[in-house]
């Protein structure tokens, strides 16, 4: 495997860095996740957008500009034989003596590295998965993309533990997102997402979903969702970037609506596979 560190593209076995790396010692950078298919990044300007407002937010300077980044990208989706990759992207606030304070002049760590796209399989998307839910204990910040990752960790670990694939997470009686997904409710013919805000990350597959939906002609709804509406639902769905769109058919247990995907999702799901062969040129 070849990655990108700080300039260079090298075997990611030599690729090391300082023990000092701020990204290291607190966490203290943000990064991006980019699915390709057959070789072509999907909606690289939505994740290079997001990945600017989250350097944004943390106060971290944009080391490259947007055609820089998607020249990096390109040459490192060369490197690799796969037609589908998951491009890893990471920056953090650099190298510099353990200070909690922002060291000044110190340049940002850039690192990035392309593993084989793994989508879920046709058997998962027939049956979809299970889903437990769990209270949001994270920081009020989750629409950075922070490579502090823990509680997220942790909550997906629960999951896990619980025969679950992801963790449906609860703030205050309403629905937030998934431990590394965004989360959809379908209830009487209608789809339902939270509303943005900075309890939850705006996934780019989210945005992409909404916009098939209401250029279907499907009723949409971004709003607060409370958690009656969750445990009432005719069909659940996650997204993200690997997974793409997947019905969760079990919540703590319990069948969603008929325990098995919904037509709804069927629907979108191949309107969602329509649109990926669109973006390929």
């Amino acid at each position: 495997m070849t990655c990108y560190l700080n300039g260079r593209f090298l075997p990611i076995e030599e690729a090391s860095i300082p023990v000092l790396d701020r990204g290291f010692i607190y966490g203290d950078g943000v990064y991006e996740v980019i699915p390709v298919y057959d070789r072509e990044p999907f909606h690289l300007d939505r994740h290079l957008a997001r990945l600017a407002r989250s350097l944004a937010s943390v106060r971290i300077a944009n080391p490259y500009d947007v055609a820089a980044w998607e020249s990096l990208i390109r040459t490192l989706i060369g490197h690799h034989d796969d037609a589908g990759q998951s491009i890893y992207l990471q920056v953090t606030r650099g190298v510099a003596k353990r200070d909690h304070a922002f060291p000044k002049d110190t340049p940002p760590t850039v690192f990035m590295m392309s593993n084989p796209l793994v989508t879920p399989s046709p058997a998962l998307v027939a049956s979809g998965v299970a889903a437990v839910t769990a209270t949001d204990n994270r920081w009020f910040r989750c629409d950075v993309k922070s490579t502090s990752l823990l509680a997220n960790v942790l909550l997906r670990q629960f999951a896990v533990d619980h025969g679950g694939a992801e963790a449906v997470l609860l703030r205050d009686g309403f629905l937030t997102e998934g431990s590394s997904s965004n989360i959809f409710v379908v209830r009487d013919g209608i789809v339902a997402t939270p509303s943005r805000s900075h309890l939850m990350l705006t996934g780019v597959t989210l945005d992409v979903v909404a916009d098939i939906a209401v250029d279907a002609g499907i009723p949409f709804e971004m709003r607060d969702v409370h958690e009656s509406e969750v445990r009432s639902a005719d069909e659940l769905w996650l997204a993200s970037s690997t997974r793409e769109v997947l019905a969760i058919t079990t919540l703590d247990g319990r069948p969603v609506g008929n325990g098995v995907p919904g037509p709804m999702f069927h629907r979108l799901y191949r309107l969602f596979q329509d649109h990926k062969r669109k973006c390929l040129p």
